[in-house]
């Protein structure tokens, strides 16, 4: 390749960005239009036509299907064995923090939580404090406590700002406690990997200045999706000055406002759209040219995205021909939609149609709920398809008993692994001994591992106990002084085989237990697969790829099936035909979308997201009645499907256009302008189903006789025959039925 041929393969506006170096850069670059070429040509054009270091770039994005997708494409610009950051946020600031966690009181080798070990974490606070986890769950903590790190808000700050009430005293206590066990365990969560690399870059302005001069070039891509701790990250690394004391401040965002999809869970589209304002002087081009998709499908996304108030005017084309009309489709049921959509996939991918292969086909639902009925049709039809975003292969029982063990291995202060895997397999270790042993832990102010080491305190339980208590502590010790001269794959097995946890599987002979056993030979597989990326990667490197694996990085683009999804996992997909169910108010957009302008406008945006992931051909559906959370109700068509231009659609028809005031009639007559908020199926519900558990309550308190006349919602009147403990026997008028008190729905007349 010429000096600069690859220059040549650019438009005008993906050259002028790539060539623009110096000072703030803001690239908007619509769905499509060729980001990643833009982003990896300019880190090509700093290093080939710059002379910028490799060594002096730093390219963050969110996954890590995303950093690999371009660090490829960079070497295959500039060569193999550069030694540049192409990394996720988490990944950065985790390679930052291993260095330097000293500094704030850690250990090099933290380990790294994941949700589900936040959960155990909590949990067990929960136990500690007598919290109901049935009122208050797990989860219902995290997501307060997550945000409060987003927000920068410590323990302590939160205490002192929100401790008025008792709800609040309450996720005070549980989040001072869950910042001391992570501490203590030499831990950190996802949210700190971000948080301690900002208050380490406060905390010492050498290491920030380190970093500065380190990073002379940053490069954020998605950048519509950061946080505010994200672009507290950001702002101090670019806030470096040069050599004349001038604020250096070269820093390009690659991103699109109008796919800000995830202000749900702290994305600031604020960013992006006060970008310039941020950085005076900054310099913005526009990428709007899409190389994916058929104008058709172009237009169809811009009628509807045209409608955000909160957006950087922009409007994506193409050189593509029209393409196919859209089509819609208005089912009964959601049982039709799901017939209609896999009869379509079944037509099109068929030997008497256009051949096409399964993978090519993806359904890209609003909610995991509605995924049922789809694989219901898929199946019916022998159809493969493949659900993403279910249970990850990696939160299975028998792979997190393995990680346990292997993150033991690698931080003997990790309690949480300690606690899961002591029994694991049965080693006759029960509650009594786990809580002494917990408790001289704490006593002592050291780790449970610390403790197995005591002799003593070892001898003072059973003879069978103790030897085993011995033999994993044996074991774990010896694998930790290897477990840097081992290959990652040989200290698997051996832990896998002298933990004894094959054996205990082999001897159960069970149809699970062999399917369990294919699991931890899988991860054989993924283990050889990182071995061969990287002959050289240690346990620590492993186990933090691991961590911060996300659901798109699972996804198999050659696996021959059709892919179902949630839109908000589809973003940076793309499949040439794409089928988006549920276009109902309500559904899409959700109903909580109504309650303000901004929610129906991210709901808008996460439209324009699915419409644009289509290359060739797009089908929205609605079903005129839906059973969801167990409830038929009567839909309205989507507002997204109203604000569609209804020239470039084909198929069912939506409504008559009217003037600007009533925006159009539905075919029943009702008015499109009027105002609505759509029926909370899910709360209603959730209602019912407290509203029958009261009524199970009364039933279960109730004195029952025998001879007592009694009402049933199903069988009608009755008489009792029969009352034995939490059983009644009861002669309706043609049957004679035993029912279960506090259960059964029964009314004393």
């Amino acid at each position: 390749m010429g000096r600069t041929d690859y220059l040549d393969k650019l438009n005008d506006k993906q050259r002028e960005a790539a060539m623009c170096t110096e000072g703030p850069l803001l690239i908007l670059a619509g769905a499509g239009s060729g980001k990643t070429s833009t982003m990896t040509c300019r880190i090509a054009y700093l290093i080939r036509e710059m002379d910028v270091h490799p060594y002096n770039i730093l390219a963050v994005t969110f996954t890590n299907k995303a950093a690999k997708e371009m660090r490829d494409r960079v070497q295959k610009l500039i060569g193999e064995g550069v030694n540049m950051w192409i990394l996720t946020f988490h990944s950065a600031c985790l390679r930052i923090l291993r260095r330097h966690a000293e500094v704030l009181g850690y250990g090099r080798d933290f380990a790294v939580y994941d949700p589900t070990d936040q959960k155990t974490v909590v949990k067990n606070i929960c136990k500690e404090l007598n919290i109901d986890t049935k009122k208050f769950t797990p989860s219902y903590f995290l997501g307060i406590i997550s945000h409060c790190k987003e927000q920068r808000i410590s323990a302590k700050d939160y205490n002192n700002i929100f401790g008025t009430d008792f709800k609040e005293q309450m996720v005070g206590q549980v989040y001072g406690q869950y910042e001391k066990i992570l501490k203590k365990n030499n831990a950190m969560d996802f949210d700190d990997l971000l948080l301690k690399t900002v208050e380490l870059f406060e905390q010492d302005e050498e290491i920030l200045l380190m970093y500065q001069n380190r990073f002379r070039y940053i490069m954020v891509d998605e950048y519509q999706d950061t946080n505010m701790i994200q672009y507290t990250f950001l702002r101090l690394l670019a806030d470096a000055r040069d050599g004349d004391g001038n604020v250096r401040r070269n820093l390009c965002v690659v991103g699109d406002d109008d796919q800000c999809i995830y202000q749900w869970r702290g994305a600031d589209i604020r960013n992006i759209l006060e970008f310039e304002k941020d950085f005076p002087g900054a310099k913005t081009v526009k990428l709007e040219q899409n190389y994916r998709s058929t104008a058709n499908i172009l237009a169809a996304a811009h009628s509807v995205i045209s409608h955000n108030r909160g957006r950087k005017a922009k409007k994506l084309w193409t050189d593509a021909e029209d393409g196919n009309k859209i089509i819609y489709y208005n089912a009964d049921d959601e049982k039709d939609e799901a017939r209609f959509i896999a009869s379509e996939i079944n037509r099109l991918a068929g030997a008497d149609e256009a051949g096409e292969d399964y993978r090519q086909f993806a359904i890209l639902y609003r909610t995991n709920a509605q995924s049922r009925t789809f694989e219901e049709a898929l199946s019916t039809r022998d159809i493969p398809y493949r659900v993403l975003g279910g249970l990850r292969y990696y939160d299975r029982k028998e792979i997190k008993d393995m990680m346990c063990y292997m993150r033991l291995v690698q931080n003997r202060a990790d309690d949480l692994a300690l606690v899961r895997i002591i029994n694991e397999p049965k080693r006759g270790i029960g509650g009594k001994t786990l809580e002494k042993l917990r408790t001289l832990a704490q006593v002592r102010g050291s780790s449970l591992f610390d403790v197995l080491l005591d002799d003593e305190v070892i001898a003072s339980f059973s003879s069978k106990v103790s030897e085993n208590l011995r033999n994993l502590a044996g074991l774990i010790e010896s694998y930790g002084i290897e477990r840097d001269n081992m290959k990652l794959s040989d200290l698997y097995d051996g832990l896998l085989v002298n933990s004894g946890y094959m054996k205990a599987l082999e001897d159960q002979h069970t149809v699970e237990a062999e399917s369990r056993l294919e699991n931890l030979m899988e991860f054989k597989t993924v283990i050889a697969g990182y071995e061969k990326e990287d002959p050289n990667m240690n346990l620590a490197e492993f186990m933090e790829r691991i961590a911060l694996l996300a659901d798109v990085d699972n996804h198999d683009a050659e696996e021959n099936a059709v892919t179902l999804m949630t839109l908000h996992s589809a973003k940076g997909l793309e499949f040439p035909y794409v089928f988006m169910p549920g276009m109902e108010d309500g559904l899409f957009p959700g109903w909580r979308a109504f309650d303000r302008e901004d929610g129906l406008e991210e709901e808008r945006r996460l439209c324009y997201v699915g419409i644009t992931r289509a290359k060739k051909r797009l089908w929205l559906t609605s079903a005129r009645t839906r059973t969801l959370y167990g409830r038929t109700d009567y839909t309205r068509e989507s507002v997204f499907l109203r604000e569609l231009d209804q020239k470039l659609m084909d198929g069912d028809g939506i409504y008559e256009k009217k003037d600007r005031k009533t925006e159009g009639v539905f075919r029943d007559g009702a008015s499109a302008g009027t105002p609505f908020k759509p029926f909370d199926q899910l709360k209603y519900a959730q209602a019912q189903t407290k509203q029958k558990a009261e009524a199970m309550a009364k039933a279960a308190g109730q004195s029952f006789q025998v001879g007592d006349r009694v009402a049933h919602a199903k069988f009608g009147e009755g008489r009792v025959l029969e009352v034995s403990g939490q059983v009644i026997r009861i002669e309706f008028k043609d049957q004679v039925r035993k029912l279960a008190l506090g259960i059964a729905p029964l009314e004393k007349l």
